[in-house]
């Protein structure tokens, strides 16, 4: 990818644990991706993945085993890449007696920001994020869900050229999650481009352009939404109106992946069909014997499905 924001090749780690009997574990036993500019990009896969230590890898926090890794064109971790990222972490905590305002203040001061553009920029920064009349307002008030988007706000504040959120929806309600996917779509128009690490796959689903799976340190799998949730083009679901037991009968013929009805002649069927010539003659053959077709159409696996096939393989 010529225009690679974040671009990781081969990073390995591995951690020493214990004090007598000590043990190693390979958190990440290289990884390999690059993400574009102005891309939405999730980063997937279960608990101990290695998530959390790529991510930390990215920001300086930790030190690589070996291999390489370039952030904005700067070396991961570097103080000229550092600069130009704006962070969330996970299970972030603000201080208590801060406001709303404050916090801002804070931590705009921390990226070197002038204190009036930061008066200037917080009140739009908090109505982006739905705090606009939260601003004053202790900290300790706040919902965990608030302090979430707070801490968002706090990661934009310096106009960074890329996101890194750890778990951003994390406790917010539905309200406040489609406002996020709301700044987060603005923000890429913009050309900002985002790493997103989350456990809230539908919201994944719905955000992001590209996902990378990670299994035990290893990518899994990559690629576009619609990439990792295809079937093969032969699965076909019928929803219909008829008795199941004909139905079954006069489509026996054909392999049948999966039935379901709700008792009053609504069945839906899940058939392997080789080709679209099959499915025209396998709709002929219903319409012949007066079974109505309510809808058809190929199956589709929703992200969640693909990612537990993929990480309990």
């Amino acid at each position: 990818m010529s225009s690679s924001v974040i671009d990781i090749n081969d990073i390995k780690k591995t951690f020493k644990t214990g004090f007598y009997r000590r043990k190693y574990v390979n958190a990440l036993q290289g990884i390999t991706l690059q993400v574009g500019k102005g891309e939405v990009f999730g980063l997937l896969g279960p608990n101990g993945a290695g998530k959390t230590t790529l991510i930390k890898i990215l920001l300086g926090i930790v030190r690589k085993q070996s291999g390489e890794a370039t952030v904005l064109g700067h070396a991961a971790g570097s103080r000229a890449a550092r600069r130009k990222i704006g962070y969330l972490p996970e299970h972030h905590r603000i201080p208590r007696h801060f406001t709303g305002y404050s916090a801002l203040d804070f931590y705009g001061s921390l990226s070197n920001l002038p204190r009036s553009v930061i008066r200037a920029k917080r009140e739009e920064l908090l109505d982006s994020v739905g705090l606009r009349e939260w601003g004053n307002t202790p900290v300790h008030q706040y919902s965990k869900g608030m302090q979430q988007r707070l801490g968002l706000a706090q990661a934009i504040l310096h106009d960074p050229d890329l996101l890194i959120l750890d778990e951003p929806t994390d406790g917010v309600d539905p309200v406040g999650r489609a406002k996020i996917r709301d700044l987060l779509d603005q923000l890429r128009r913009q050309g900002k481009t985002i790493f997103i690490n989350s456990h809230l796959l539908q919201e994944v689903e719905l955000i992001c352009d590209r996902v990378a799976i990670v299994k035990q340190g290893q990518v899994q799998k990559m690629g576009a939404i619609d990439e990792i949730t295809h079937l093969p083009e032969t699965h076909f679901v019928f929803e219909l109106n008829g008795d199941q037991e004909m139905i079954s009968q006069l489509l026996s013929k054909y392999e049948i992946l999966d039935t379901q009805s709700n008792g009053d002649q609504r069945v839906i069927m899940d058939l392997s069909l080789s080709s679209l010539e099959e499915v025209d003659h396998v709709v002929d053959l219903l319409r012949e014997n007066s079974i109505s077709i309510l809808s058809l159409a190929r199956k589709q696996m929703t992200l969640e499905q693909a990612f537990l096939n993929l990480i309990s393989d």
